[in-house]
């Protein structure tokens, strides 16, 4: 079972310096040059990945199922902002962590995330399937 080489207290963590792209009037969260919401959720569920990775079977992998965050501060183009994902609970197949972005200077949110663990083929035969 891949649990078994999951912890609770496991930490993952993601970064990345903040580019044209990564703006809300570029992604279409908003019409401001700020990091976009759904830019920093991404940064965060990669940390969770990144978090659990090394614990699955190589024929499983996670998948994310829901999102809870509140963005508290903007950040312009060009800093860096780092996620963290800490593994707070397992229950079974389902994984879930507390959630936390930092720029350079703060905290600009935080939250819950959980993913659920998933056999890769089983899930892409069903996706497919549709």
């Amino acid at each position: 079972m891949p649990e078994s080489r999951m912890h609770i207290g496991d930490v993952g963590r993601a970064e990345r310096t903040v580019q044209a792209r990564d703006l809300a009037h570029e992604v279409g969260s908003g019409d401001l040059p700020v990091l976009a919401t759904p830019v920093m959720a991404a940064l965060m569920e990669q940390a969770a990945v990144n978090c659990v990775q090394d614990g699955l079977d190589p024929e499983t992998t996670s998948v994310g199922i829901k999102l809870g965050i509140s963005h508290l501060a903007a950040t312009p183009e060009g800093k860096m902002v780092q996620a963290q994902a800490e593994l707070a609970e397992i229950k079974g197949k389902k994984l879930v962590f507390t959630v936390q972005a930092w720029d350079e200077a703060e905290l600009i949110g935080q939250g819950t995330h959980e993913r659920v663990i998933v056999n890769r083929q089983s899930f892409l035969d069903r996706a497919q399937g549709k």
